[in-house]
């Protein structure tokens, strides 16, 4: 098994409590793990990415070469667009749809999206308004971890495990909430995959 995930987003969308989530549920299924630093979080609304790599034998390098990434989950669209290059042929692009608008030239969200549509493994989801839905708003990046579970080898009741493990301290209504938009993104997915 191995799984080789790039996360993307801006500062302040949860990346780390993705990562967080993703490496937790990797250690209890009793595989290796290097991630590496999460770059942009000194700076709220910066680009910040991390190379995640999980595998059952062990791992030299936190870094992904280009063209050798199994997924790309991004939080933000056009972020997503900027680590394409580091996509295999048959890896998945899971993204939301709703964009984080911190500078002036934003391009058009439908350019964005179109450009993405043209991979053909890729899941778009709006992952804000599923969180609103379930008035959990803070809980868009577990949607989205949720989205990008299927296409990770680690079973699903491990990441529950780790969303249990690392939201019990907030008590048990954030733990519910989190499961809950965990299971809604997973769904989203596993009906949307082509």
């Amino acid at each position: 098994m191995k799984s080789d995930i790039i996360l993307s987003g801006v500062g302040g969308q949860g990346i780390l409590s993705i990562a967080t989530t993703i490496g937790t549920a990797a250690l209890m299924n009793d595989l290796y793990m290097k991630q590496s630093e999460v770059h942009g979080m000194s700076q709220r609304g910066g680009a910040v990415v991390s190379n995640m790599r999980v595998s059952s034998n062990p791992v030299a390098s936190d870094v992904i070469p280009m063209g050798k990434a199994d997924l790309i989950l991004s939080v933000e669209p056009m972020e997503s667009l900027r680590y394409i290059p580091y996509l295999k042929p048959g890896g998945w692009l899971i993204t939301s749809s709703s964009p984080f608008v911190n500078i002036e030239d934003y391009p058009d969200i439908e350019k964005v999206k179109e450009e993405i549509r043209k991979y053909k493994n890729h899941i778009i989801i709006d992952a804000d308004s599923i969180a609103k839905d379930i008035k959990s708003a803070r809980s868009s990046n577990i949607v989205m971890l949720g989205a990008a579970s299927p296409f990770i080898e680690i079973e699903e009741s491990l990441f529950i495990k780790a969303i249990e493990s690392i939201f019990k301290s907030k008590g048990s209504e954030i733990v519910a909430k989190n499961i809950e938009a965990f299971n809604l993104g997973r769904n989203y997915s596993l009906q949307n995959k082509k």
